[in-house]
């Protein structure tokens, strides 16, 4: 068996723009198909379909893409890279300009998270946090 999955993402007329934003936004990704009402790509190996749906549908935090970053360097990329023209949320998430909700997480999180000594001070410290910051999660 072989079965795909693809990411659909409905949105209001701005198939094409999304795709070439999320391109840029991430290595390893290109647009696959382009036709009025359906934009493939993918982001870095990942299926997705962005659906020029209209305006019956709006995103919402219920679903989001994590982002695991290596560094904070990476951290800071994206969260520039998708606050632009959007919303910063708390403990990581964010929402980008076309709605859709990401968050961006160290890859460290979940080793510090792991920690029974950590996991409490982690926690204090990541929710009062915005963007979340390595070295102040590590300090804990």
């Amino acid at each position: 068996m072989n079965n795909s999955i693809t990411n659909c993402l409905w949105v209001d007329g701005k198939a094409k723009e999304m795709a070439e934003f999320y391109c840029i936004v991430f290595p390893n990704s290109k647009i696959t198909s382009v036709n009025p009402i359906v934009v493939n790509f993918q982001l870095n190996g990942h299926k997705f379909m962005a659906l020029n749906g209209g305006p019956n549908f709006k995103f919402n935090e219920s679903i989001s893409f994590m982002i695991s970053c290596d560094n904070q360097e990476e951290v800071d990329y994206y969260w520039e890279k998708l606050t632009n023209e959007g919303k910063e949320g708390m403990c990581g998430w964010l929402e980008d300009k076309f709605g859709v909700s990401w968050q961006v997480v160290p890859s460290v999180l979940g080793q510090l998270m792991g920690d029974p000594e950590k996991a409490e001070r982690v926690t204090k410290v990541f929710m009062g946090m915005k963007k979340l910051v390595i070295a102040e999660l590590k300090d804990a």
